[in-house]
Parts: C-alpha cells; sequence; structure tokens
C-alpha cells in the first residue's frame, strides 16, 4: 500500500496540465490544482475520487446540487424531443416557464428568457432606455452585473481599467455598509438614507436630465455580500420614480429561494419595474429571464424593442427551468433555506467568537460573508489570511470563493446548494474552523 510520501495523485496529470497551459485562455483567477471529473449533489470529485464539498453552488448557480436526478431526466427528455428552435418560434417549455414565473412575481407579467446574467441585464438596460428615452444608468460602486456592453459599463466591483471608454451616462453611487459605514446615526449604526440623499444630490449633478434606471442587486455578492437594508429597496424605487426612472434589479444569485424568499425583492413590498434572472434559474444551465410589467412592455413594444439572440426562448433551458420550479415547490425549498440559512450563520457567528480575524458575518439565507479582516477594532483588511484560509480549506476538501476588494477585508461567499443537508453544514463549518485555524497559526 501506498504511503503519503509516495502517493502519486492523478491531479498530476502532466499531459492534462500541458495542454490547460498552452491552450485556455486566463480569463479570471487562477485554476484550482485539480482535474474534476464528476460531481454530485453537493460535492465535486477530483481525479482521485476526492470529494470535495462545494459551498459555491458551482458558479452560484447550482441551486439543486450537482446532477440533480429530475435536471438530468428532464434535460433527457427534452433533447430527445426539441432542443433549439428558430428564434421566432414557441415551445411549451417556454410558454409555461414564462406564465409560472409571472404567477410568483405579480406584476411582472411579461418575459423573455435568455442564456446568460449579462444578457438579461443588456435586455433589461436597453429596454429602460428605450422606454425612458433616457440613456444614463446608475449602478453601486461595488455591483456585479456582467461582463458586455451596457452591462459590463455598470459593473464597478471589477473589469474597469484598459477596455477604453464605458457606456455614455454610466453613474455610481456607493452600496450601503453596515460594517463599515459612510455615514453614521448617532448610535453608530448605518444611516443609509442620508448616503442615499447625499449620493443622489450627486447624481443629480452630474446627470444631463437623461436618466433611465437603476440597476441593483438585493445583496451584491461580488461586492462582498452587502445586504441592501430594510426600507432601501422602497427609498430608492422613490428616487427613481422622482426622476422618472427604471428600477432594474438583478436577481442572478438571489432570485430562486436563494435568500429564504422566492426572489430577495419580495421581503419588502417593492416590486421593482424590471427584474432579471440566471444563474440560480437554470440550476447551473445557461437560463436567464428578464421580467417585466404589461405597461412597460406595452411600451417597449409601441417602440419597437429589439433584442433577438440567437437563443431567445430555446425549448430545452426552459424545461429545465419548469424542473426547477417544480423540485422547489415539492421540496419547499424556499423553507429549507431559511432553516439550513439559521444553521449555516449560527455556526458561522460561533466562529466570529472563537476567531477575531471574523469581523463580520452578514447575509440572508443560503447567501452569507464571512469578512476576514487582520484586526477587528480597525477592520484592516485581511486579503493574505483571507488567501491562506481558503487554500487550507481546499486541502481539507471545502471549497469556498474569496473576493477582494478596496476598502473591505477578503470576505468569502459562501452559498451551498439549496439541497444541502445539516450534516453537511455541519461539516463544512468544521472545515472552516480547521483551515481558520491552521491559516492564523502560520509563521
Amino acid at each position: 500500500m501506498e504511503n503519503a510520501a509516495t502517493f502519486t495523485s492523478l491531479n498530476d496529470d502532466p499531459a492534462f496540465w500541458a495542454d490547460a497551459n498552452r491552450h485556455l485562455t486566463r480569463y479570471g483567477p487562477a485554476f484550482e490544482e485539480i482535474i474534476v471529473e464528476r460531481a454530485e449533489g453537493s460535492y465535486v470529485y477530483d481525479a482521485d475520487g476526492r470529494a470535495i464539498l462545494d459551498f459555491t453552488s458551482g458558479q452560484m448557480s447550482a441551486v439543486l446540487g450537482h446532477t440533480h436526478p429530475d435536471i438530468v431526466s428532464t434535460v433527457n427528455r427534452q433533447m430527445a424531443s426539441v432542443a433549439h428552435l428558430f428564434s421566432g418560434m414557441l415551445s411549451r417549455p417556454v410558454v409555461e416557464l414564462a406564465s409560472r414565473l409571472s404567477a410568483l412575481a405579480p406584476g411582472l407579467d411579461r418575459v423573455q428568457l435568455l442564456t446568460t446574467g449579462a444578457e438579461s441585464n443588456e435586455a433589461a438596460i436597453r429596454m429602460a432606455k428605450l422606454v425612458t428615452g433616457g440613456h444614463e444608468i446608475v449602478a453601486f460602486a461595488q455591483s456585479w452585473h456582467g461582463m458586455t456592453g451596457a452591462a459590463a459599463s455598470a459593473t464597478y466591483s471589477a473589469g474597469r481599467k484598459g477596455y477604453g471608454p464605458a457606456s455614455a451616462g454610466s453613474f455610481v453611487i456607493p452600496a450601503p455598509n453596515s460594517y463599515r459605514p459612510r455615514f453614521k446615526n448617532p448610535d453608530g449604526s448605518n444611516d443609509w438614507q442620508a448616503e442615499l440623499d447625499d449620493a443622489f444630490h450627486l447624481i443629480d449633478s452630474q446627470s444631463t436630465g437623461n436618466l433611465a434606471a437603476f440597476i441593483a442587486e438585493p445583496i451584491l455578492s461580488s461586492g462582498g455580500i452587502l445586504e441592501l437594508p430594510l426600507g432601501y429597496l422602497a427609498a430608492l424605487k422613490l428616487k427613481c420614480e422622482e426622476r422618472g426612472m427604471l428600477l432594474i434589479l438583478d436577481e442572478a444569485q438571489t432570485g430562486i429561494a436563494r435568500t429564504g424568499n422566492m426572489f430577495a425583492f419580495q421581503r419588502e413590498d417593492v416590486t421593482p419595474d424590471i427584474l432579471t434572472l440566471s444563474k440560480t434559474l437554470g440550476a447551473g444551465l445557461p437560463l436567464a429571464a428578464v421580467m417585466t410589467s404589461a405597461e412597460v412592455e406595452q411600451k417597449a413594444f409601441e417602440k419597437g424593442f429589439l433584442f433577438y439572440t440567437t437563443h431567445v426562448s430555446d425549448p430545452l433551458p426552459a424545461a429545465v427551468g419548469v424542473t426547477v420550479l417544480d423540485v422547489v415547490s415539492r421540496d419547499s425549498l424556499v423553507e429549507q433555506s431559511i432553516a439550513r440559512g439559521k444553521r449555516l450563520k449560527d455556526g458561522m457567528l460561533s466562529l466570529q467568537q472563537r476567531f477575531e480575524c471574523v469581523g463580520d458575518v452578514r447575509g440572508r439565507g443560503l447567501l452569507l460573508g464571512l469578512e476576514v479582516v487582520t484586526d477587528r477594532h480597525t477592520k484592516a483588511p485581511g486579503f493574505e489570511l483571507g488567501a491562506r484560509i481558503m487554500e487550507e480549506a481546499m486541502v481539507r476538501g471545502l471549497s469556498m470563493n474569496i473576493v477582494k476588494l478596496p476598502g473591505m477585508g477578503g470576505v468569502f461567499r459562501i452559498a451551498p446548494a439549496l439541497t444541502v443537508s445539516d450534516a453537511q453544514i455541519d461539516q463544512g463549518l468544521t472545515i472552516m474552523s480547521d483551515a481558520i485555524e491552521a491559516a492564523t497559526s502560520r509563521p
């Protein structure tokens, strides 16, 4: 029997890595030094057959876990029927998914089915510009809405430098941050209303009178899991209405039961003018949706709205979306997100009590953040420590993602599948604890 000293990992495949290094474009963070051979439920398995607990649901998308049997069955069935059509043709899964989504979000009765989050945000922004006649788009300074055109111009958390001018009329305001408030109440808490008023005073100073829309995530994920405080959405909607703007909510990561509501905006009695969904709607397959009111859609139609793509209204991903909604309803995953999220958050709060480097724990349901700092009193960012924790976690069989933003610490984005079990949550918390212990004890 081989011991650890002589063990050769199948992940160290020279031909595989030579081809990868020779032929793949490096498009973001460094690739993990494993070869993923398969995935099932809350785990991915490397070439050695090692199970790695996936606390990011793939790219924050696999809300039902990997290779969910209902999704596999739907893909096989729909592939044998019809997967793709001319964009002017309709199929039953497309109409059914649109009807189901509309029923879940009263007031958002019109739906366009697309592929990616960036594409859905492109369509939403394009529609808002056409309907309002304006072209100025406002977003949060910590936002991520995609890497294409108008979506990239409304993305401020990364990717701004070196690509030439953004779209004309791209404006930005700070997102509220309760852990690091810019405006404070007398008790030291975040005075988000004063911050919002100040921000829109600056927007009004910059605007040429052509404001079209504000695009926002209810919880900024790549922005470090920054949750909009209770009341903020209503105040933001009012700011938009006062200026003739539309409010676009990007629920790529917060939609479909992730936060303890079907859609995160439903925690408050505020309905956006346009809602975009992606990631979670397809449970890991490329599916996105743009939802709006009949009134907005009618105005867009009358003005000749055009957003015509190769994979608009494709039957295969639409059928998957219907199945996702079926499973969420059948298995009570909204309620499960609340219960499992509480268990996970309580465990993370316990880590905060034990480790000085855990500065803040925040988020809702099964979309949580853990901010790493080097000094809890000064809140000095702990980027390097966070990277060490991530490495130690992966060695122990837990995959977590950390984002690094100016003015903040390293923030772990923790988003297990909605189907995660209590035992898997406890396993993840144990690994987190061991990883923090190991990382903080390094010389």
